[in-house]
């Protein structure tokens, strides 16, 4: 056997990734328009914004939801901006703990890669519930599914939701346990859907209700159903300031997963220069997209008394607005079109963090490594998609007793990993200024000078806005106190801390050196070499 280059082993991408220390394991099928969809597909407009439309309208109303978005759309897109550059250098699917390792030190890549693991369970478990909630309000249209369940099992609602949630997430691990070439064309299918059933729902939103909400009702309106601030409605009481943030959740959440591109980066054709492109565009889009979409939501309002009736019993309140501005019929379409868009988001969740989890696993970071960086003979790392799938089912076991709480601290611990692991590898790239010169195919220029600092402030805002309760009556001090609406985000962290904080510092700072490579040039080419003969897929994409 020739130690030289082999002919399967000439591609720049592979060149690339054995630079960085890894063999050739997963398969690399996927072009640029699949990378962008895989980002595309999670941040899902049509599931994010819509499930949790309630959150931004009992915190600022309109201007949250209009004006929100937007905000938000522009310091996401900083954000994604930022890690791009950083994505081009490093195409690995280990994406941000790799960054924040070879960027700083290998504690940095610790933190950050738990706080990523941890935000990518938490956002597929809340993509999935959201999933559940409206599924269900399909379900209930279609047959009546809430009173069978009733009547079968003396199921409250809640518990209800969560038996679809389960067979929700055990079809998206079922898809993911066959070859990335069927996952990313989903993706391909679920860009295509989200941007043709965005058309669709805003048309629809446009012709069929006989009345629509005013320009200024939709720009200038606000709302407050939170208790903060007494019920003020007014931008000169600063309060509501602390509401309308407390609002941006709803947008926050939606615009996340975006590293998507970076974990599938292994699986991805020119991953320098494409997994950075997918990254900052996909939020991009998704943003123009999403912005379209909640006008049409927010015209089709029929009044702002009934909506806030409906969240006050803690209702899902977009399929409320859309069944009461048309018909039934109309809303069980448009609830059709967002529930297979948000079942393909949630596979391509599943896809992402199974891709970290088994990237973390690869350098050892994760109790059980062995089994969760296994890879089956069609290259997926089945353990890791089970792995997910179950963490992310656990997350959501409070939500059983409150629905919209659980699944609002679920978009909340999302946020704030997400986030964090986000901004972690961009402040080590900004701290290492011009003396950072890692060969990338895309590049910020001087600009990151700007963008690092605003997307590092922004971060810092938003997890201290978001660890606080939704509701003063989930505040410990209020009176009257209710526990059901205490927003644990902080107490999960804590946690979070405690163990992998002091598991750091009893042990894994002795023996975790960040990134662990696989061997040398020659190494991983004869690893390559052997483990052909066991994969079922070529080692290119025909």
């Amino acid at each position: 056997m020739s130690t030289g280059q082999s002919p399967r082993h000439t591609s720049e991408d592979e060149q690339i990734l054995h630079k960085l220390g890894y063999a050739q394991e997963l398969f690399r099928g996927m072009g640029g328009f699949r990378n962008f969809a895989i980002s595309f597909t999670i941040i899902s407009i049509l599931a994010g914004c819509l499930t949790s439309y309630t959150i931004a309208f009992e915190h600022g109303g309109p201007v949250a939801v209009t004006w929100g978005w937007l905000l938000v759309g522009l310091m996401s897109t900083l954000i994604a901006l930022s890690m791009a550059e950083i994505a081009s250098a490093y195409p690995t699917a280990g994406g941000l703990y790799y960054w924040a390792s070879k960027l700083g030190s290998p504690g940095w890549g610790w933190a950050t890669g738990w706080f990523n693991l941890i935000g990518q369970i938490a956002v597929t478990a809340a993509i999935g519930y959201g999933l559940a909630v409206f599924g269900q309000v399909l379900f209930d249209y279609w047959f009546d599914y809430s009173a069978h369940m009733d009547d079968w099992f003396g199921a409250s609602f809640n518990m209800s939701t969560y038996i679809v949630y389960a067979a929700f997430m055990l079809a998206a691990v079922l898809i993911n346990l066959f070859n990335i070439r069927i996952t990313s064309g989903l993706n391909m299918i679920s860009a295509w859907w989200h941007m043709v059933g965005v058309v669709l729902v805003v048309g629809i939103l446009i012709v069929v209700p006989d009345q629509h909400q005013s320009l200024s009702y939709v720009f200038t309106e606000t709302v407050n159903n939170s208790g903060y601030g007494g019920g003020t409605t007014s931008f000169s009481n600063p309060a509501f300031w602390f509401v309308f943030g407390l609002g941006l959740l709803m947008s926050q959440y939606t615009i996340t997963g975006f590293d998507a591109s970076a974990h599938t980066a292994e699986e991805t054709k020119e991953a320098s220069r494409m997994a950075a492109t997918g990254m900052w565009t996909s939020v991009f889009v998704s943003v123009v997209f999403g912005w379209i979409l909640l006008l049409a939501v927010t015209f089709a309002i029929p009044d702002t008394q009934s909506v806030v009736d409906k969240a006050n019993e803690l209702l899902p309140i977009v399929p409320f607005i859309w069944a009461t501005s048309m018909s039934q019929q109309w809303a069980e379409f448009l609830l059709f079109i967002c529930v297979v868009a948000q079942f393909f988001c949630v596979t391509a969740s599943v896809t992402s963090a199974s891709r970290m989890m088994f990237a973390f696993s690869r350098d050892r970071a994760v109790p059980g490594h062995p089994l969760w960086r296994r890879v089956a003979k069609n290259r997926v790392p089945r353990w890791s998609v089970v792995g997910v799938a179950f963490f992310a089912g656990v997350l959501m076991i409070p939500a059983i007793w409150n629905y919209f709480i659980g699944y609002a601290v679920g978009t909340a611990i999302a946020v704030i990993g997400l986030y964090i692991a986000f901004i972690i590898p961009v402040y080590l790239r900004w701290r290492k200024g011009d003396s950072w010169d890692e060969p990338r195919a895309w590049s910020l220029g001087r600009h990151y000078k700007w963008l690092d600092v605003v997307s590092i402030l922004w971060v810092c805002l938003i997890t201290i806005l978001f660890i606080f309760p939704l509701y003063t009556v989930g505040l410990p001090w209020n009176d009257p106190f209710d526990w059901q609406f205490t927003n644990y985000t902080i107490l999960w962290f804590a946690a979070i801390g405690l163990i992998f904080g002091g598991w750091w510092a009893l042990s894994a700072k002795n023996w975790f050196k960040g990134p662990v490579r696989m061997g040398t040039e020659e190494e991983l080419e004869r690893l390559e070499e052997e483990r052909l003969g066991e994969f079922a897929l070529p080692t290119e994409a025909s």
